[in-house]
């Protein structure tokens, strides 16, 4: 009798176990590659966040120095108007309500950052002053500003309008 041989058998090398390992290191790869990657994405987002905040807030200040610019000629009237004032008027209930609205405009300029420009008596300075008129002054240096002619404002130390000065010779 003739002995019939079996086709052999390929033996599988990987163990079930195995097998469930490799697929659980596999899991982990793709685990950890898409952790990072939503890491990555969200540092970007809080950073997206920050920019356009301070991009928002540097609108706000524009828009903010936009509008002081505008105001700027009230201020300007009143000051014309209170240094032309009589002398009688300026005890007048009426006339000193109309002028604490200057006062209030002034309050809320500080409030926000706005600052007048020292001139009279100051060295006079191109990045703040603007020189309208030269005088000849003898019991003054030369350089020194003399009078102002019209008020120069700086919003958080930014120069938004220089001050029109007269200046020593």
């Amino acid at each position: 009798m003739s002995e019939k041989k079996e086709p052999e058998k390929k033996e599988n090398k990987e163990t079930p176990g195995e097998d469930l390992k490799l697929k659980l290191e596999e899991c982990e790869k793709k685990k950890n590659e898409y952790l990072a990657g939503w890491q990555r994405a969200r540092a970007d987002f809080i950073n997206y966040k920050k920019e356009e905040l301070e991009r928002i807030g540097e609108l706000l200040k524009y828009v903010g120095e936009e509008m002081i610019l505008k105001i700027l000629p009230l201020l300007d009237n009143f000051e014309t108007a209170e240094k032309n004032l009589p002398q009688e008027l300026k005890e007048n209930e009426n006339i000193k309500g109309i002028l604490q609205l200057k006062n209030q405009i002034l309050d809320l300029f500080k409030k926000n950052g706005v600052e007048e420009i020292k001139t009279k008596g100051e060295k006079f300075d191109p990045n703040f002053h603007e020189a309208v008129e030269t005088v000849e002054a003898k019991d003054s240096e030369s350089g020194t500003i003399l009078e102002e002619t019209q008020k120069g404002y700086k919003i958080n130390g930014k120069l938004i309008r220089p001050a029109k000065v007269k200046v020593a010779k």
